[in-house]
């Protein structure tokens, strides 16, 4: 069993919005790592950040990351850190891996400035452009393909990546 799309970016890509769009035009589930990861602590990622720090909050990530492209079969939505785990990489390159491609001021925009993540504290837009910068090449490297949400509704980018995978 292997999920029909995975979909990874950074804060705000839109891979909640488009991943649930995307399930419910192929008639399947969806299913987002991060809330794997609340389920299984039972708290939300700020608090496991706050808590237990990143490090442990990326071990519990790659896990669930593994097991969901084990067991889920629809479409998949993993957090934006996800890739910087060098084994989460390399099972990533094996899969549909979509990269929703979002710019910093688009990105906080739509996260907003009060949202509590806790990579985007402080300057939400200027961390975004950071992580942008970092994990651009990551994203670059598991994706089979790329979609640009910015100027486009869920709808327009969830079309684009049925057309690009072939769906």
């Amino acid at each position: 069993m292997a999920p029909q799309i995975v979909l990874v970016g950074v804060p705000g890509s839109g891979k909640t919005t488009v991943g649930t769009l995307l399930a419910e035009r192929l008639g399947t589930g969806f299913r987002d790592t991060d809330q794997d990861v609340e389920r299984t602590e039972g708290k939300p990622v700020p608090d496991i950040f706050v808590e237990s720090g990143e490090a442990h909050f990326r071990d519990l990530e790659k896990a669930a990351v593994a097991l969901a492209l084990q067991e889920h079969d629809g479409v998949l939505a993993l957090g934006g850190g996800a890739v910087l785990d060098d084994g989460t990489r390399a099972l990533l390159v094996e899969q549909p891996t979509v990269w929703l491609q979002v710019g910093p001021a688009s990105g906080a925009h739509r996260v907003g400035m009060d949202v509590i993540r806790p990579v985007l504290l402080g300057n939400v837009r200027g961390r975004m452009t950071q992580l942008l910068k970092e994990r651009a090449p990551l994203y670059a490297e598991v994706a089979r393909i790329t979609v640009d949400t910015d100027g486009r509704t869920p709808a327009e980018v969830a079309d684009a990546v049925l057309e690009g995978l072939g769906l």
